[in-house]
């Protein structure tokens, strides 16, 4: 039955947040955003939904080792899982704006929540103020760049189509996407302990890995099947934005309803030393041997690295 609720989650938290993605998208477009500030803040949030509710729903009930396991398992499965296999099927090309500002901002939240669980083993709801502050400003410079250097920036993600979708669609899409990402939080939550239990792990391992790779099934598909048809696969850029949001927003906002409370020490004396190790590799891999490119061998080296870090959180 746990497993059933797991899959079950999963499958509301993929269809809720593509409701949702698309019912906001549609809105902004209605109300005359440009598609350069939607694809990089209106998207970007509503893709952080599924994370962001699966992390208060356990937060709420008292199962704080989910929403860090969560937000830190879910980075380290971006680099190791999503870029690795990414790689591997087609080599991506880094820009500049990697190591001049997405990088250097997604290690300062990093090292930052480290240093936050280090001193007192709990998220309060001042620091989740400060996380999402740090985001808002974030999001401002991002948006400064992307005004400079337009021909860097991306947008199509954006679908000028759901401009003409009409209200009532919007906001039946709004509807479907809230019911399914509640319901779906839930039941991967309550799945999630029932696993845990069975399986005689605890909470946290299971949110480090199977809810992790599982929030990061949709981003890594997408990832493939636009590198099968030779079309812009998903950018390392797009990744460590990724990254920063699940800190940033997710574990802020979360903050800021529930304090999180660090319960097993390894999210802080293991865990997280993995995601840190994941984001430090990312410059050695981007300059050597070649520069700019993550091609298949780095993606394999990845990979292999993230087999490890799985294999040995159920070992350990």
């Amino acid at each position: 039955m746990s497993i059933l609720f797991v899959f079950l989650g999963f499958a509301l938290l993929v269809v809720g947040g593509d409701f949702l993605v698309r019912a906001a998208v549609g809105l902004s477009l209605k109300l005359n955003i440009s598609k350069m500030i939607i694809g990089l803040t209106v998207v970007s949030f509503a893709t952080s939904a599924p994370e962001l509710l699966v992390s208060v729903q356990a937060a709420m009930d008292g199962f704080s080792d989910i929403s860090l396991g969560n937000v830190i398992g879910s980075n380290i499965a971006n680099i190791g899982l999503v870029l690795g296999v990414t790689a591997i099927v087609s080599p991506l090309t880094i820009d500049k704006d990697f190591y001049k500002f997405n990088w250097p901002v997604m290690m300062l939240l990093s090292v930052g929540l480290f240093f936050i669980l280090q001193s007192g083993n709990e998220l309060s709801s001042l620091e989740g103020l400060a996380l999402v502050a740090i985001l808002i400003v974030y999001l401002a410079l991002l948006i400064g760049r992307a005004k400079r250097y337009p021909a860097n920036n991306s947008n199509d993600i954006v679908d000028e189509a759901l401009a003409i979708v009409s209200n009532f669609k919007i906001i039946t899409w709004l509807l479907i996407g809230g019911v399914a990402l509640y319901f779906g939080s839930e039941w991967l939550v309550e799945g999630a302990i029932g696993m845990a239990k069975t399986l005689g792990v605890s909470e946290r391992i299971i949110s480090i890995t199977i809810i992790a790779v599982g929030t990061s099934v949709p981003e890594l598909a997408a990832s493939v099947i636009a590198a099968l048809k030779k079309e812009k696969a998903l950018s390392l850029g797009t990744l460590i934005g990724s990254n920063i949001f699940n800190i940033a927003s997710v574990l802020g906002i979360t903050a800021i309803i529930q304090p999180i409370t660090v319960k097993s020490q390894e999210l802080f004396t293991n865990d997280i030393w993995w995601m840190l190790g994941f984001a430090l590799v990312l410059i050695p891999l981007a300059f050597l041997p070649k520069k700019f490119e993550i091609g298949r061998i780095k993606g394999l080296i990845l990979v292999v690295a993230y087999c490890v870090f799985i294999s040995l959180a159920f070992i350990g």
